[in-house]
């Protein structure tokens, strides 16, 4: 019978469960039996020995459904980092069914915290073992991954639940779960827009903080982790989440799409260190959790949420990557998001790229196959790592955000909102990504995520609305770079209208058009708007849910005609283009005023937005008259601007505006008018 094991799962000598986990710092260890319930105890039994810091256990004759929790018996230490309890019932952390906490049910009471006495069993979370058999039977179908290559990869983030709580396209037993995702009406969406994976927002079980908890709130984006080899229970309409996972991941390969997942192993839902025992702290809080140096009773908060779990520990670093590896293994995901990745870095002396953890995954077979993808920043000194990644690792790009919403919607940004910091951000980056064999999809552009306005809204409000957040607006981004257009919110003005869809289909487009990796936030394609709530991490309901009633069937067009002309033109290859000339003279790629003139030194200094051509040739290929070639217009003014054209005779592929001309109007010559805040793309005819 299969086993429920921290660390080393190890297969039975004989009929039973095997059990291992890992404490340090215990004194005693004990398994409780529960009954079918889940609420009455019926037996406790001693961990009879431990090899090194594993505590094991033989069960004869226990069998998969067996329902158990841990014990740990230690010093009561705070101020060195020691918070044992026996009084306190404790999850193991690598179960794979939890019972207890599924939809919501989790009880937060006096008696999960360490400071009280009072016994917790009842209404603490339990493990189940599972029949590893069974597991493995499951019907893949003969499932293989997409593996698409970065080149032809278009991210596209989105929530489990609110991609299809309200799609009247979905059966309704399926909405809001992992098989309403992988609904024919869900997957026509995708296949429509010409997406190449989906990359979810945290499917690990998580729990629902106390304080929210109370204002009758939840997580809804679930970056509050309580097990992380368990299948989050919520978005599941049948009683096995982990084979309605499965299948969905089997109905996605099968339509061409990978699945990515957004993981938090940078801390823990136990929180501060007034926060309850329900697992890893009750275990060994010293070795799990980072504490500040030569203060082991104090928790170094990298994350803003309390802890930070240590990587620096062998034990720690290996229940991460086991995890890693049953994910990809197991459920057949093709690659993972890594909230706050600085924190899986640090070392004794800050963030390392060389670090155990990344060194680790490096030599991972199993992990050699898959996408990893960095949120470059965490809250600690030095925590913004953005370009520092190890080679074959993608990261946010917030600078290329930030840079494309200044210049669009008339900021000034941190690095400026001048052509010469566009240019950087529409070739990927180069200044931060060429380097140590690093290719341009290792920039991972992105204009909204979740996290922040919607597209929709980034164009209809100047201030942030998070009222219903239950924080008096003090929660979420002040500085958003947007701009309403010139009425806050929801407005009948056709002037403002038509101003919020030109704006859109710009940003759309740069994003799309730029060297790097797209990713496009759900909801964006469609005008998803969430009221101005740009932090709405606890709002499960009609303000995240794509409303997808109100769609822009326009914008959803434009959007998939954006990723086609991606893929059929690859406007900026996936290989750093030389804007010099080489020995041969050749230059791919060429910057012009709106004269038609190369662009010089003084014109990239110009802090005015202008007007600003790329001409990009064939890789390879010199950019001139005699050659094939792609023209990317870009007029960020408020007035119109006209445009010499370097050669005769383009055809326009793209242009930004909803009542623009069609690519099968006559082609252009010598001239063309840019609208104000227009981007067009032009295809040399010759």
């Amino acid at each position: 019978m299969g086993s429920s094991c921290t660390f080393r799962p190890t297969s039975p000598a004989s009929a039973g469960v095997n059990f291992a986990v890992f404490s340090a710092s215990a004194q005693a260890l004990e398994l409780c039996i529960f009954d079918a319930t889940g609420v009455h105890e019926l037996q406790r039994i001693n961990f009879p020995a431990h090899t090194g810091d594993v505590w094991h256990l033989h069960l004869d004759g226990a069998s998969a459904g067996l329902i158990y929790g841990l014990r740990a018996h230690g010093l009561w230490q705070p101020e060195m980092g020691h918070r044992f309890n026996p009084s306190k019932l404790l999850l193991d952390p690598c179960a794979r069914d939890i019972v207890g906490g599924n939809v919501g049910s989790f009880a937060w009471r006096n008696e999960h915290f360490a400071w009280n006495s009072r016994d917790n069993a009842a209404h603490a979370l339990k493990a189940r073992v599972i029949d590893d058999a069974q597991e493995q039977s499951f019907d893949w179908g003969g499932d293989q991954s997409p593996c698409t290559p970065l080149a032809d990869t278009v991210l596209y983030e989105l929530h489990v639940k609110g991609f299809t709580a309200l799609h009247e396209g979905v059966p309704a037993p399926l909405r809001g779960t992992y098989a309403g995702l992988a609904s024919a009406a869900s997957i026509a969406h995708l296949k429509r827009l010409g997406i190449t994976a989906v990359s979810l927002l945290p499917v690990h079980q998580h729990l629902d903080e106390q304080r929210l908890a109370a204002q009758g709130l939840s997580n809804y984006w679930g970056y509050n982790t309580i097990g992380f080899f368990a299948v989050e229970p919520r978005y599941a309409s049948s009683e096995s989440p982990r084979d309605e996972f499965r299948a969905m991941v089997r109905s996605l390969h099968a339509a061409g799409i990978e699945v990515i997942l957004d993981v938090v192993f940078n801390h823990t839902a136990e929180s501060d260190a007034d926060g309850p025992n329900l697992s890893w702290r009750g275990l060994d809080n010293r070795s799990y959790y980072r504490t500040l140096p030569d203060q082991p009773g104090v928790l170094d908060n990298l994350t803003g949420c309390g802890n930070a779990l240590d990587l620096r520990h062998p034990r720690v670093l290996q229940q991460v990557m086991d995890s890693l590896r049953y994910w990809v293994s197991a459920m057949h995901v093709d690659g993972f998001r890594f909230d706050l990745a600085p924190v899986l870095g640090r070392g004794d002396h800050g963030f390392n790229a060389r670090a155990a953890f990344f060194q680790a995954v490096a030599q991972d077979p199993v992990l050699q196959s898959v996408k990893m993808i960095a949120e470059p920043w965490d809250i600690g000194p030095g925590g913004y790592q953005l370009g520092q990644f190890p080679t074959g690792w993608l990261e946010w790009n917030d600078r290329f955000r930030d840079t494309v919403r200044g210049h669009w919607l008339g900021h000034e940004t941190a690095q400026g909102a001048d052509r010469g910091e566009l240019a950087q951000r529409l070739t990927a980056s180069a200044e931060l990504f060429n380097k140590h064999q690093r290719e341009p999809a290792a920039s991972v552009n992105f204009i909204t995520a979740h996290d922040g306005f919607t597209l929709r809204d980034l164009v209809s409000y100047n201030d942030k609305h998070n009222h219903a957040n239950g924080e008096h607006n003090r929660d979420g981004h002040g500085h958003n770079l947007s701009w309403n257009c010139g009425a806050e919110g929801p407005s009948a003005d056709a002037a403002v209208l038509s101003r919020r869809a030109s704006l859109q289909r710009a940003l759309l487009a740069t994003l799309m058009l730029s060297q790097g990796t797209p990713m496009l936030c759900a909801g964006d394609e469609l005008g998803h708007s969430q009221g101005g709530n740009n932090n709405p991490y606890c709002q499960d309901n009609a303000t995240t849910w794509i409303d997808w009633a109100q769609a822009d069937e326009g914008l959803i067009a434009f959007t998939a005609q954006l990723i086609q002309l991606r893929r059929a033109w690859q406007p900026l290859a996936n290989r750093w283009l030389r804007g010099d000339a080489d020995a041969q003279g050749v230059r791919e790629l060429l910057w012009l005023r709106g004269d038609g003139q190369e662009m010089q030194r003084d014109d990239w200094r110009d802090p005015h937005p202008g007007v600003l051509g790329a001409l990009i040739g064939k890789p390879g290929e010199q950019v001139d008259a005699s050659h094939s070639a792609l023209l990317m217009l870009i007029n960020a003014d408020a007035v119109e601007r006209n445009f010499q054209l370097p050669m005769e005779s383009w055809q326009l592929l793209i242009d930004n505006r909803p009542q623009a001309r069609s690519a099968h109007d006559p082609v252009f010559s010598q001239q063309v008018t840019l609208a104000a805040r227009s981007l067009m793309l032009l295809r040399s005819l010759k």
